[in-house]
């Protein structure tokens, strides 16, 4: 490959390197535009890329044919088909997706998202915000502030974004009126002032002509600030980051030989260099870092954003999850905490239920213990709520099975942010920003016991084990299972049965039937089985259960092979038809709501370890084949 000095002149090489050099020290701001539908965002990259001459003739010329296809703006350019790239985007004008797009100028480089404003893309408004030092909230001078103005600064506040700009835009389809952009300013100043906004900078323009965006308007004397790339180029969004301790959440253990063992990341804050002590987040181990290592070389220094490989003084434990940090200012590792949670999923966010939670390298279970509110996203109010619907924004208590190393989210974007994930679909359904951990996080903990679940299981000569029965309500979930008791406790087995309703009339005597109460229920029972599973016993577990994922999370509650899920698998007409408690003749009626099967789903078992259909057969050939089925694996 041709190096550039050798096709170049010495004095057109030199000017070469000057300019790369003078390029590589400009600063960089990563930007998003947001708002509602319609404000203009995509018009307003595609004025930024025009003005700052990064679009190419060819581009161009596309760009003119596009618009006379899917333009929007008469016989003019339509700018906003530079971003708009989907072919569902430009059919319908709106953004879907969030599109990235470069851009520069003689002070500063930029990276801009331009975000979708229908609220059903809420989602990817958060992905474009979770890296962005600024926003850009686009409010239409004609429609004013919406709800999803509200929702976006709400979550831009969230998502530790401290700069704003206010861009009143289509100011010219108000002629320019002063009155106006005042009015609209006051409003969303009103709002926004208990979001902890550092700086909102307000700027009327035109998006689509280009007043105050890249130049100043003489449409508008009445305006004495910057234009918009005016502030954009002089923002200090940096903020303390060099005072930052260091973290350094490590990614990979590269191990290619006996000789070299190295922990490759990326620097989340703060600096190391070689000598430093480092102590393991988790563990609280220190050693010394020997080496900086990287493609080009080793390095005395790496800082904020800089992917490098540490190698260690000491051969110290150190795996993908864990944290490298600064032994005078550890992160926080605990497995309870409280953080602000912004819900993208349609199915809403209950208590009780598990996620797994993932962090910038490490994966746990964990559970919503507490939903303490929801914010109101026109008022900021703090609103009772016993469940997250699609794009609300709520402060939620979680139990971890697992200590994690975190930061507070205001203290460190990288360290205190997760996602949730749905572990049945493994979609992402949330985000999360760390407040603060639990105190009880700390002073709970557990008590060593001498006498244990094998000395306990030895005594009863018996294998403990969960059995959970599954099904539609008269599907003879609790018929099976009491005969199935009654011949084991014949055969001298140690036993115990949870039924749904006998359980409701004490430990779940205040939980009721919406979707929330359900999950609530699960959880409990699925705790006292455990704890009598501890105990030595064959558990009967007999709940309609209707949810995949709390049977899932019943079942990761036990030690592996420990919970056998039975499904008795009885027809809707035929659960009907019995209708031992007259349940459904009342429910199709309408006079019980929330009623299994009828207007509430029931989701079928997968993979159920026993499937009993049970059509045309008796009890006792059902429980014949159970027990079976258990005695060829030891269990009885």
């Amino acid at each position: 490959m041709l190096k550039v000095d050798e096709v170049l002149p010495d004095t057109e090489t030199a000017d070469i390197r000057t300019y790369l050099a003078s390029q590589e020290k400009k600063t960089l701001l990563r930007f998003l535009t947001c708002g509602s539908v319609d404000d203009g965002k995509s018009t307003l990259i595609g004025r930024l890329l025009y003005d700052t001459k990064l679009i190419f003739e060819d581009q161009l010329a596309t760009l003119e044919q596009d618009s006379k296809k899917h333009g929007t703006t008469g016989d003019d350019i339509d700018l906003a088909l530079l971003v708009d790239g989907l072919e569902a985007e430009r059919q319908q004008g709106i953004t879907i997706d969030v599109a990235y797009r470069f851009f520069a100028t003689p002070k500063r480089k930029f990276i801009v998202a331009d975000t979708p404003g229908h609220e059903q893309y809420t989602r990817n408004m958060a992905t474009g915000a979770s890296s962005a030092d600024l926003a850009v909230v686009l409010v239409d001078a004609r429609q004013g502030v919406l709800a999803q103005t509200r929702r976006h600064s709400i979550i831009a506040s969230l998502l530790g974004i401290r700069n704003i700009v206010l861009a009143v835009n289509k100011i010219d389809l108000v002629d320019f009126d002063e009155g106006v952009f005042k009015r609209i300013v006051a409003e969303y100043e009103a709002f926004a002032k208990d979001l902890g906004f550092a700086s909102v900078v307000p700027i009327p323009m035109s998006a689509r002509y280009g007043d105050n965006v890249t130049r100043a308007s003489d449409k508008s004397p009445w305006y004495t600030g910057p234009s918009l790339i005016d502030h954009l180029e002089t923002v200090d969004v940096e903020g303390d980051a060099a005072e930052r301790p260091f973290r350094f959440p490590v990614q990979y253990v590269n191990r290619p030989n006996h000789e070299f063992r190295g922990f490759a990341g990326t620097v989340a804050s703060g600096s190391i260099a070689v000598g430093h002590d480092v102590v393991v987040a988790k563990s609280g181990k220190r050693s010394r870092v020997k080496r900086i290592a990287t493609y080009d070389g080793d390095r005395e220094r790496a800082s904020e954003g800089e992917a490098v490989t540490l190698l260690l003084d000491d051969e110290i434990e150190v795996s993908r999850g864990n944290m490298l940090v600064a032994p005078n200012a550890r992160p926080h590792v605990a497995d309870q905490l409280a953080a602000n949670v912004v819900w993208f999923d349609e199915h809403p966010l209950l208590p009780g239920r598990m996620y797994l939670l993932r962090t910038e390298t490490d994966q746990v279970n964990a559970t919503v213990s507490h939903l303490k509110h929801r914010t109101n996203v026109n008022n900021f109010a703090h609103e009772a709520a016993k469940s997250l619907d699609l794009n609300e924004v709520g402060v939620c208590n979680f139990s971890l099975q697992a200590p994690i190393a975190f930061d507070s989210f205001e203290e460190n974007r990288t360290t205190g942010a997760f996602v949730l994930i749905d572990r049945l679909t493994n979609a992402t359904v949330g985000a999360g920003m760390i407040l603060h951990p639990l105190r009880r996080a700390a002073n709970i903990h557990w008590q060593a016991l001498d006498v244990t679940k094998a000395s306990r299981s030895e005594l009863k000569h018996q294998k403990p084990a969960v059995l959970w029965f599954t099904g539609l309500s008269g599907s003879g979930k609790s018929t099976i299972a009491n005969l199935l008791e009654k011949k084991l406790h014949a055969a001298g087995r140690h036993t115990y049965i949870l039924d749904g309703d006998n359980v409701r009339h004490g430990l779940n005597r205040d939980l009721g039937f919406t979707e929330e109460d359900r999950v609530e229920n699960i959880r409990r029972v699925a705790e006292v089985a455990r704890l009598m599973a501890e105990a030595g016993l064959i558990v009967l577990v007999s709940f309609i259960s209707p949810f995949r994922a709390e049977r899932r999370m019943a079942r990761d509650l036990m030690t592996e092979g420990e919970f056998i899920e039975v499904f008795i698998d009885t027809p809707f007409e035929e659960c009907a038809r019995r209708d031992p408690k007259g349940l459904y003749a009342r429910a199709l009626k309408g006079e019980i709501k929330n009623f299994t099967g009828v207007d509430s789903p029931y989701e079928v078992p997968e993979l159920a370890d026993v499937h009993l259909p049970t059509v045309d057969r008796s009890p006792e050939d059902l429980v014949e084949e159970l027990e079976t089925w258990l005695k060829e694996r030891g269990y009885c």
